[in-house]
């Protein structure tokens, strides 16, 4: 399947499950304490070096642009579900949204000051995921801030495991390789969270949340 088969595979399949979507995850930070911290470090470093504007990728319809709106910066959403954006619109008139795709932004080089990829890189294949930290290179500022969650590996020696995603199929990486790609791409790691799944999640994945920035 090539790159652009999976946005479309995707894009229907988001599509398709927006509304119903949008209602069960309608308050997606309200049992995640450690997440909202960590997207409030994320804030004020954006507005310590040089407070550019922020991409929120795979924003879905809106809330996590929304609270980084609340924490000060000045957050956009970018998706390509059309169906999400429009849901995104409604919710939060007066906030900006666009469909697009992560691995061809309509964004100018050096023109945001962070970018937050909240679980919106698991749909994108290995092999195409450099494509997607290339671009999110591009439109940084020199000292801009990148905050990348994803689900990782069963262990270190493992670089990607698909999974069978409630949606479409995911992809699980190890931390250390994802970082690594990262810093092909001129990114530097400074922080990681690591989140123990509970007993009662139904996967039993660790959460990896990367903070890194442009040298």
């Amino acid at each position: 399947m090539t790159e652009l088969d999976t946005l479309h595979a995707t894009r229907e399949a988001y599509d398709a499950i927006a509304l119903t979507y949008a209602q069960l995850f309608h308050d997606p930070l309200r049992d995640r304490p450690l997440e909202r911290a960590l997207l409030s470090a994320f804030a004020e470093l954006v507005r310590t070096d040089g407070d550019g504007a922020v991409a929120d990728l795979g924003c879905g319809p809106g809330d996590i642009t929304a609270h980084l709106h609340r924490l000060g910066l000045n957050a956009f959403g970018v998706d390509a579900s059309p169906a999400m954006i429009e849901l995104a619109r409604e919710a939060n008139p007066g906030l900006r949204f666009e469909v697009g795709s992560m691995a061809a932004l309509d964004i100018e080089d050096g023109a945001l000051g962070g970018v937050l990829a909240r679980w919106s890189v698991i749909h994108t294949p290995p092999q195409d995921l450099p494509a997607v930290l290339a671009e999110i290179a591009r439109v940084l500022a020199p000292g801009g801030h990148v905050l990348i969650d994803f689900p990782a590996t069963d262990g270190p020696h493992i670089e990607t495991q698909a999974y069978d995603h409630t949606v479409v199929t995911a992809y699980r990486w190890s931390p250390d390789r994802l970082a690594e790609l990262l810093r092909d791409h001129g990114l530097a790691e400074s922080a990681r969270l690591v989140i123990e799944p509970k007993p009662t999640d139904r996967r039993q994945f660790q959460e990896i949340q990367l903070l890194a920035y442009k040298a």
